[in-house]
């Protein structure tokens, strides 16, 4: 069932948008509004809006958009049941019984509790006779029992079982062991067995405190084909796509950046050693989602990944899509060491310390990779060097960027700077030319622009949908204007979620109740950023007869469309000539 509109209400007027997002996001108010930089994307101008008196937020880069369910869904990755829990807990409030949401929410609680009980087993067994040689390992590795137990280490025995009966012990199903991803099915009988066997273990912690999944570095490697790193599988409540190891700690640095390694070793042994900013992805590329995750607490990260070829792929490919997110990278390329672990361990927190101080701006080291790529006593390659570092510098915003950057190309290149100036102008201005070309494309389909951004939302008549958008932002604006189209109703929009909107909307004012876009429910969040998306833009008067027109054409459209014969046909345009004043 749903949740009773009657307690929705209540909840969002116990949660006011503004202190839900100020939670989240530093607002300043500018007239009825409120700004601030958007927590789904990275920006450095301040383009998210927060509309108090609507309950509503919208981010006019994105295009994200809601209320304060909405924003808690988006920022947290929740369910709309579990969404609503959250708020209610924040406010105090008892949840109705809802036996789907109730089962769901549940079943992450429990998955939660599990994976704590199992990180409490694994970190007994590292300090048991069993995982005396996994100890020896990790304290031979430069690890302290303190930091053993701050990132809880631990430890899975080379044993079938022994995971499976300690958390049988404790109450947990045989569904809920393979619900978690920590043990697996045999194909040949059924039975399960433990997935992590003779490995040190690392618990994976998200921002809120939860464990939601392991990495295992295995221990005595008897088996080639066995994988160094094992991680758990995706479950409900772990996504590596959007999760990165120690970030429950890192958030809380007052380094004001963040170190991004490839390995849980690695971004151990920076925490030891006071970088404690530091972060490891869970053996995956870095995502578009990491990089939204981690432009919510730093402006700024540096990557250190592996000096072989693999890693410095990883490092070009990670260089754009943290700058998308608004994060200004540096690189630090490793010296005298394959890692930071070793690094420290052989020179120390100072010297690396150093080297961080030293570590090359994203523009230095793609240069200095260009460079790498060419032997500049050969003519043909000097041109090819020449050209690709123009390509690089013209997508630089500042023209003192490309001046410095085109003087050290043309330093190492040993070519005059006035060649080089005109190399990169040139490849500047083939840049605007396409990027004109792209845009005067788009400005030629005006019909293509209005379509809404969501893929699941298509316009297939975009006059009645414009009637439809506009219909909905001016009854927004004034719930009275619905006394006046009695016969309208969404099952007469030609834009299924509109019209469902709609009638909400048309719900709400019959019942005598606030007329809101906070309160709709049954919608995905994308639905609901689109509609929001809608009233930000047609904000204004409202116009009786604009308004009128709007249902009219709403009217036409829905009859028009219902036409199945010529009869049918005749008398429709029959009907539209009456209306018009003249004669058949």
């Amino acid at each position: 069932m749903a949740f009773p509109q009657s307690f929705i209400d209540e909840l969002l007027a116990r949660n006011p948008i503004e202190d839900v997002v100020g939670q989240h996001v530093h607002l300043k108010r500018s007239g009825a509004n409120m700004f601030g930089l958007c927590p789904f994307h990275g920006e450095k101008t301040a383009s998210f809006s927060v509309a108090p008196d609507k309950g509503i937020y919208y981010c006019f880069g994105c295009h994200k958009g809601g209320g304060a369910i909405n924003f808690v869904m988006e920022l947290e990755g929740l369910s709309y049941p579990d969404a609503v829990r959250s708020l209610a807990k924040r406010s105090g409030m008892e949840v109705p019984e809802d036996e789907q949401y109730q089962s769901r929410y549940r079943q992450q609680e429990r998955l939660w509790a599990l994976h704590k009980e199992a990180a409490r087993f694994f970190h007994s067994q590292l300090y048991a006779p069993i995982g005396k040689s996994a100890l020896e390992y990790a304290l031979g590795r430069g690890m302290s029992k303190s930091t053993l137990t701050k990132f809880g280490i631990g430890y899975a025995p080379d044993s079938w079982d022994m995971l499976v009966k300690a958390m049988e012990i404790k109450g947990y199903t045989r569904q809920e062991l393979i619900d978690s991803g920590l043990v697996t099915v045999s194909k040949k009988n059924g039975n399960i067995f433990d997935r992590f066997r003779d490995r040190l273990m690392f618990p994976i912690i998200d921002t809120r405190g939860n464990v939601i999944g392991f990495g295992g570095r295995i221990m005595n490697n008897n088996d080639p084909n066995a994988a160094k790193y094992l991680n758990s599988p995706e479950t409900l409540i772990f996504n590596k796509r959007k999760n990165l190891f120690g970030l429950n700690y890192a958030k809380k640095s007052q380094l004001g950046y963040l170190i991004l390694v490839e390995g849980y070793m690695d971004a151990i042994a920076l925490h030891q050693y006071g970088f404690d900013c530091a972060v490891a992805s869970l053996g995956t590329s870095l995502t578009e989602e990491h990089a939204v995750l981690i432009s919510r607490y730093v402006e700024q990260v540096v990557l250190i990944y592996d000096g072989d070829e693999a890693g410095q792929r990883a490092t070009r490919r990670a260089i754009p899509i943290l700058e998308k997110a608004g994060i200004r990278v540096k690189v630090l390329q490793m010296r005298d060491a394959k890692d930071p672990d070793e690094y420290l361990k052989k020179f120390g927190a100072d010297k690396f310390r150093l080297l961080l101080e030293d570590s090359a701006n994203r523009v230095e080291y793609q240069l200095s990779a260009i460079r790498k790529k060419y032997d500049l006593s050969v003519d043909d390659q000097k041109v090819r060097y020449v050209h690709e570092s123009a390509e690089l510098i013209s997508t630089l915003g500042s023209s003192v960027q490309r001046e410095i950057y085109g003087n050290r190309v043309a330093e190492s290149a040993g070519i005059s700077f006035e060649a080089m100036k005109l190399e990169i102008g040139k490849a500047y201005k083939r840049r605007l030319q396409q990027e004109k070309k792209a845009q005067e494309k788009i400005d030629l389909t005006p019909a293509k622009n209005l379509q809404p951004k969501v893929r699941t939302i298509r316009y297939d008549n975009m006059k009645s949908a414009m009637a439809e958008e506009g219909a909905i932002a001016m009854v927004l604006q004034d719930p009275a204007l619905m006394d006046k189209a009695k016969n309208l109703t969404g099952g007469q929009f030609s834009v299924p979620v509109l019209g469902k909107v709609y009638d909400q909307l048309l719900a709400m004012h019959q019942k005598g109740m606030e007329v809101t876009l906070a309160a709709l429910t049954e919608l995905t969040p994308e639905e609901t950023s689109h509609v929001v998306g809608i009233c930000q833009h047609r904000e204004g008067p409202v116009n009786e007869t604009a308004f009128d027109d709007c249902v009219a054409t709403i009217l036409r459209t829905s009859q028009a469309s219902s036409i199945t014969s010529d009869d049918d046909l005749m008398k429709f345009r029959n009907k539209l000539k009456e209306s018009k004043g003249t004669k058949p």
